[in-house]
């Protein structure tokens, strides 16, 4: 892919499914948050790069809540969206689900935000394709990742004055 073009999009949606394994435990026996920020990441790139069809990198980690444990077992679907672009980033939406397969029951475990930058060749940043909501799930999503944006700015304006 070339630094300076600006790719087709590509799919702005994906999801995942992966079984908890007693690897991923911590001291209380539930899986370790650690373990699922780092699938969060992994899911965030994923889906950044299908839709920018760059090599990404992750510049921010916003309002990761982690709503109910997760369980050694339990088959986990992350939720991923492109919820807004700017020049060279995109926000990348995720909700988790955690399902326990024998009990056929299902929660929302953790929702976040990443923030996502494309990359060329050359290490810079370089543009992404163009998003247009197409829903109102979609109009809302963009709508909501204006709002964080806002505040990441006004955040950071008070924390360097």
């Amino acid at each position: 892919m070339s630094t300076t073009s600006t790719p087709t999009p590509g799919p702005h949606t994906l999801s995942m499914t992966t079984l908890m394994t007693p690897s991923m435990v911590n001291f209380s026996g539930k899986i370790h948050g650690g373990a699922l920020l780092k699938l969060l990441d992994e899911v965030a790139f994923s889906c950044a790069a299908q839709f920018s069809g760059h090599y990404v990198v992750t510049l921010l980690v916003d309002e990761v809540r982690f709503r109910a444990p997760v369980q050694v077992g339990d088959l986990v679907t992350f939720h991923a969206a492109v919820n807004r672009v700017g020049r060279t980033s995109m926000e990348v939406g995720i909700r988790v689900i955690a399902e326990n397969p024998i009990a056929r029951s299902s929660r929302h475990v953790i929702s976040c935000f990443f923030l996502m930058v494309a990359m060329g060749d050359d290490g810079r940043s370089v543009p992404v394709p163009r998003l247009t909501p197409r829903d109102e799930t979609e109009k809302r999503r963009w709508k909501e990742a204006e709002a964080r944006e806002a505040m990441r700015r006004e955040r950071s304006t008070k924390a360097s004055g």
